[in-house]
């Protein structure tokens, strides 16, 4: 489930840094000369007139382990002849905004790096559910029929398979390890930046237990951890004296890591800006309408799909993906093996695509956070769709100072569906079964009696070292119960970007912007 709420919240309360207001089209809210607002006349960041503290407006940087993909227009769905009779990726157009996603699949040795600050975090005992809960199940490797021991029992955690993609992971573990990778990374980033003292950390590891940094409770006042001292603080509070609690209107904590949606995943998958002219040195090169053959996988298309290197040079006919060439034939012939894995590689081999991202076709297929439904496609937005919203609120019936968990998190309940009867936009908080079973979808999910599609039915994508070909085309989906897991199966974390969609290196405002003059009557 995407934490909607607290985007929401980021919209709300960033308006003030990153709106812009615009006079003739050019001239943004924030005055460089001296702070000014355009709509009050009142003085930013001055203490003598109300001390309203406004960062720079700036984007968001790009976390550890992401790259930045630019949004735009694509066909979503299937991109080869629907052999398996799924009818399930109907192409159609969308919009995807611009977004970060991992440029490799999470390692083994990311994976560990999580159990092992849970087993610090969470050593008291009445915490061995939680320790348990998060480990990875190995017994996936296990067959009635081969011999696969050996990985039952190392593939996690022998130093080899360190960088391989780690497997046997339930969507809901993959979850819950993007929300301590979010949690993670802003806590050093508030400790690197002196507003959290170092010790913070090795108190957590030392049994912190509940009392460990959390986002969201850090944000709302329910955490406060161990104040540092930068030596350099700009932030001030409205009487103008320094302050070390940091808001998230400053520009400090990185948003969520999350599981992609499927339409970023798919997306991210193509690579599609490979298919446009080199970024563009002025406003008159533009790169609109120019995808007009769909590639099958997720290599540039040069006049071919294929899953062989054409390019003449040494790496020409070298496998470009891990998969399954035919029955039995993982890796080649000895002395000639074709791509060197019989089961998953490590996350940096293969080709990457034209976003730089590794194995998007094979290796692991991968979770994305969509809700599956065959039919999705036909009702979706064409705008950044998905399935799979529970829309929530704080539960505040514990009273302030009382709104964390067990584990430190925010606790966080449905809207109360009766409050949602005058919004237009939605009027449920429940929303993953949205149009099932209506007049409108004559569709009809019965789970164990007439269908094994329920709502804890999430969308796999990808293709794996295990499947043919087909399966490794990004319009192809398939499903498993988020409960379950596979020796096929792994996952990458995705993040929001904010600001514009062309990315803050391009230095490039949202919008197009013409010159102050008035348009001829």
């Amino acid at each position: 489930m995407i934490r909607l709420l607290k985007i929401s919240t980021f919209c709300v309360l960033s308006v003030g840094v990153l709106a812009s207001c615009h006079k003739g089209g050019s001239k943004s809210t924030w005055n460089k000369k001296d702070g000014k607002s355009d709509v009050t006349g009142w003085h930013y960041n001055d203490k003598n007139q109300g001390g309203y503290y406004v960062a720079k407006a700036k984007d968001v940087k790009t976390g550890p382990g992401l790259v930045f993909v630019q949004g735009g227009t694509f066909t979503m769905g299937s991109s080869e002849e629907d052999v398996m009779g799924d009818w399930n990726n109907i192409p159609r157009r969308i919009t995807v905004n611009s977004f970060f996603i991992d440029k490799t699949e999470v390692a083994n040795v990311h994976y560990r790096e999580y159990i092992h600050w849970i087993e610090n975090v969470f050593s008291d005992p009445q915490y061995q559910a939680v320790v348990d809960g998060a480990k990875p199940d190995t017994l996936v490797w296990r067959s009635q029929l081969a011999y696969n021991e050996p990985y039952v029992e190392y593939y996690f955690r022998h130093p080899s398979y360190n960088y391989y993609p780690v497997v046997g992971v339930t969507w809901r573990q993959a979850h819950d390890f993007c929300i301590w990778r979010t949690d993670r990374v802003n806590e050093i980033a508030l400790v690197g930046a002196g507003y959290q003292n170092k010790n913070l950390i090795k108190q957590e590891m030392n049994g912190g237990g509940q009392d460990n940094f959390n986002t969201k409770s850090y944000l709302m006042g329910e955490y406060e951890g161990v104040p540092g001292k930068p030596k350099k603080n700009p932030l001030k509070d409205a009487q103008g004296r320094p302050r070390t609690q940091v808001s998230f209107e400053d520009g400090i904590l990185f948003p969520d890591y999350r599981l992609p949606t499927e339409a970023e995943w798919e997306y991210a998958a193509l690579g599609l800006v490979s298919e446009n002219p080199a970024p563009r040195k002025s406003e008159k090169k533009r790169g609109e309408e120019l995808i007009a053959n769909k590639q099958i996988y997720a290599w540039k298309n040069d006049g071919y799909d294929n899953l062989r290197a054409t390019k003449k040079g040494a790496m020409q006919g070298a496998m470009l993906a891990n998969f399954k060439r035919g029955n039995g034939d993982y890796m080649g012939t000895a002395g000639g093996l074709n791509d060197r894995s019989a089961i998953p590689a490590s996350v940096t081999s293969f080709f990457p695509n034209g976003f730089g991202i590794y194995n998007m076709s094979g290796n692991v297929s991968e979770w994305v956070s969509d809700v599956y439904r065959p039919t999705t496609g036909l009702e979706e937005s064409d705008i950044n769709p998905y399935r799979g919203n529970i829309f929530t609120q704080v539960d505040k019936s514990g009273g302030e100072g009382n709104l964390r968990d067990s584990l430190g998190r925010i606790k966080m309940i449905p809207e109360n569906d009766s409050t949602l009867s005058d919004r237009r936009n939605y009027q449920r908080a429940y929303a993953i079964d949205y149009l099932d079973g209506d007049s409108a979808s004559r569709a009809y999910y019965g789970y164990g009696t007439t269908t094994l599609i329920s709502d804890q039915s999430r969308v796999v994508k990808g293709g794996s070292w295990l499947d043919l070909p087909y399966w490794l085309s990004p319009g192809t989906r398939r499903f498993m119960e988020e409960y379950e897991s596979s020796s096929t199966i792994g996952f990458r974390c995705a993040m929001t970007h904010y600001g514009a969609p062309e990315g803050e290196s391009t230095k490039i405002k949202t919008g197009n912007f013409f010159p102050k003059r008035r348009q001829k009557r």
